[in-house]
């Protein structure tokens, strides 16, 4: 079974456990909840961001196609 293929292309559950692993040696178990607290906080921060570039230009086409008609 692979685990959201999107995001890890073909990496199946044995390869993100040795990955896991490995973080776990070198950051330790104290560090691991700052760092996926701050990882969070970047995914969400990039999502946002995206979301408002998005709307930022929807707005612009629809000001754009608006125009447009408004000369027709």
């Amino acid at each position: 079974m692979r685990f959201f293929p999107a995001i890890f292309g073909s990496l199946g559950w044995q390869e993100l456990l040795v990955i896991l692993v490995i973080i776990l040696i070198l950051f330790g178990p104290r560090r691991l909840p700052e760092l996926a607290e701050a990882l969070g906080k970047s995914m969400r921060r990039f999502k946002s961001a995206t979301r408002d570039a998005e709307h930022e230009i929807k707005k612009e086409v629809e000001s754009a196609e608006k125009k447009e008609s408004d000369k027709t």
